[in-house]
């Protein structure tokens, strides 16, 4: 019974621990107030859960999901994480994080930049395109003909290997969108993050058909 740990216990965190937890693993949760804040939750997900500090979940997890958004100081425990796959699942969104001018300019994505500040761990960008809450009702058997796919983008092949494994646990195909140099093809507003529903055959051609808008001195360019 493999343990996950989960920095982030909003809207995304809560539904990749439900999901989780139905597919037989235990999670640990940490939140930015404090494992004491996190009692309903836990009691709602039931004995599979339990709540720690961030440091505690990294610890903890076999693997560690981080459900928060890039800050450009890390604020990640890089000690606990050395060693481990962690699946990122922020995408930068300027509106809500401000503009950081090295991801506007196309210089460097968000997920390296979370590599670079987690240099001991495994980096893989995964549930970035599709609803949280549908990470508990979109899934399918594998084979069927309406199972949907999604992408993990990373520069270790092991850690898309580990997500490979956990999409298909949850019912879904996964397509292989690295390196996270690019990884922004499954950004806000590109054709993979704006289709509902994508097979993995209409996944592979909305990554190809990705447009990279570049940011500078206030000017967007598309290239």
């Amino acid at each position: 019974m493999t343990i996950i740990g989960i920095i982030g216990a909003g809207e995304v965190g809560r539904h990749i621990a439900r999901a989780a937890i139905a597919n037989g693993h235990q999670v640990v949760l940490a939140n930015s107030r404090g494992p004491e804040t996190l009692g309903s939750l836990i009691e709602e997900l039931g004995p599979s859960a339990r709540a720690a500090t961030a440091a505690g979940a990294a610890a903890a997890g076999e693997f560690v999901v981080i459900a928060v958004p890039l800050k450009m100081v890390n604020d990640m425990p890089v000690n606990e994480l050395a060693g481990k796959v962690v699946i990122d699942t922020n995408n930068y969104m300027a509106v809500r994080d401000g503009h950081y001018p090295i991801i506007d300019s196309g210089e460097k994505t968000e997920h390296e930049l979370r590599q670079e500040q987690l240099p001991t761990s495994k980096v893989v960008k995964a549930f970035t395109h599709i609803q949280a809450p549908r990470i508990i009702t979109w899934g399918r058997p594998a084979g069927s003909a309406d199972r949907l796919a999604l992408s993990a983008s990373s520069d270790f092949p092991e850690a898309v290997e580990l997500v490979t494994r956990l999409y298909d646990r949850f019912g879904f195909d996964t397509v292989d969108n690295s390196p996270l140099s690019e990884s922004w093809r499954t950004r806000p507003g590109q054709p993979a993050w704006m289709q509902e529903r994508q097979t993995r055959p209409e996944l592979i051609a909305n990554l190809a058909s990705a447009r990279r808008a570049v940011q500078e001195f206030g000017v967007t360019t598309i290239i």
